[in-house]
């Protein structure tokens, strides 16, 4: 068998945080989300081919030819649109498993899939079946047919986009007409698909992360470390330093004397936390990364080489890598009247359904001394704020 992985999505909605990478690189528990995807398929696949556009380049200097000795190639989709287009020119000559590389799966769910005996897909029960692809299935849970955001209830089987098929899939594949939307679909080619072959539906039994928004990061990285059953340090925890809760602190970083940890935490290689740092709540912290004196970071996702150097708040955001945090800076993160907060994303105004959250930033970002924040409020990559300036 082996692995197609559809990656050349954009991500226009997690902006500004893919301006600068594709979807499926963005890191979620320390790792990419495609390589969360990859390590949890590799061992059974004798090779895995990439389906790369949006920024391949990064994805392709990241893993390079191989993962682990399974050779990894890359296929460039073409200016055609649709989840068909992703492997149309593609030929394999066996059994292919074909997944989506913005979302997360869980490895038993993908190994249950890779091991079934006969052809299938991964499905989810959702309560609001008008909103999604779904399958329309018998008693036994073979598939009849998938229809796109059905009008009329035919059944609550979401479609996941994990496949298990056989290479006429690929010729299927080639054969079908544009949809109304002006797109080649995959779901088209599974109808014919399951018109020929016995194509079963199978449930997941585990947890499926989707990362749509920026905040989304938040609740992924939640979820897997409320995983963590015990304490992995491979840095340097000084004197003095209290931890309450389980942490990942990757090689060559270190916890200073003073800080006080509270929650499940994740600190990446070469960071530096302290002293006198204050972290709660689920926090990632990637590479490299300074959080100083008097900071408190509370339920927070920082890229690789951020700073936040001394006497700062901040809580439930999303920075971005290569970001300079200014003394004094504080993000607030609920509103007076606790109304869920809303965020402006690709000109309209989305209800993130949270009560609590902070300040979106993008890479490369500068704020002056004593800066604030409004809770939802997005700064762009590459710019700066003046020092006393309220982001409203």
């Amino acid at each position: 068998m082996k692995a197609i992985i559809l990656a050349a999505g954009e991500g226009s909605r997690l902006r500004p945080l893919t301006n600068t990478i594709p979807k499926p690189m963005i890191k979620i528990f320390g790792k990419p989300i495609l390589e969360h995807n990859i390590e949890h398929i590799y061992k059974y696949v004798k090779e895995i081919i990439i389906v790369v556009k949006y920024k391949a380049e990064i994805i392709e200097s990241y893993f390079g030819n191989n993962f682990k000795g399974v050779p990894i190639k890359y296929h460039l989709q073409n200016d055609e649109k649709g989840t068909g287009a992703a492997i149309k020119g593609l030929k394999l000559d066996t059994e292919v498993l074909i997944l989506n590389g913005d979302s997360i799966f869980d490895k038993d769910d993908l190994k249950e899939i890779i091991k079934l005996k006969g052809y299938g897909v991964l499905v989810k029960k959702v309560q609001t079946p008008e909103k999604y692809g779904i399958f329309k299935v018998d008693n036994e849970n073979k598939i009849l047919e998938i229809v796109e955001k059905p009008e009329k209830f035919i059944g609550d089987l979401a479609n996941l986009g994990v496949y298990k098929l056989n290479s006429q899939i690929f010729q299927i594949v080639d054969d079908i007409k544009l949809s109304k939307r002006g797109e080649y679909e995959i779901t088209d080619a599974l109808n014919v698909f399951a018109n020929k072959y016995d194509l079963k539906a199978i449930e997941i039994k585990n947890e499926f992360i989707d990362v749509g928004y920026p905040w989304d990061i938040l609740n992924a990285n939640s979820i897997f470390l409320n995983k963590l059953k015990k304490s992995k340090i491979k840095g340097k925890v000084e004197k003095n330093v209290t931890i309450k809760g389980n942490v990942i602190i990757e090689e060559g970083a270190i916890i200073k004397s003073g800080t006080y940890i509270e929650g499940n935490v994740y600190i990446g290689k070469n960071s530096s936390i302290g002293p006198n740092a204050y972290i709660r709540g689920n926090s990632t912290f990637g590479e490299n990364c300074k959080i100083g004196n008097a900071v408190e970071i509370k339920n927070c996702s920082l890229g690789d080489n951020s700073h936040v150097s001394h006497l700062s708040y901040i809580g439930d955001s999303i920075i971005g890598n290569n970001v300079n945090i200014g003394g004094g800076f504080i993000s607030a993160n609920l509103r007076h009247d606790n109304k869920n907060i809303k965020v402006m994303v690709k000109g309209e105004l989305i209800d993130s359904k949270l009560r609590k959250l902070g300040i979106i930033i993008g890479d490369n970002v500068k704020t002056g001394i004593k800066s604030y924040s409004m809770p939802g409020r997005i700064i762009e990559n590459d710019t700066f704020t003046m020092p006393g300036e309220i982001i409203k």
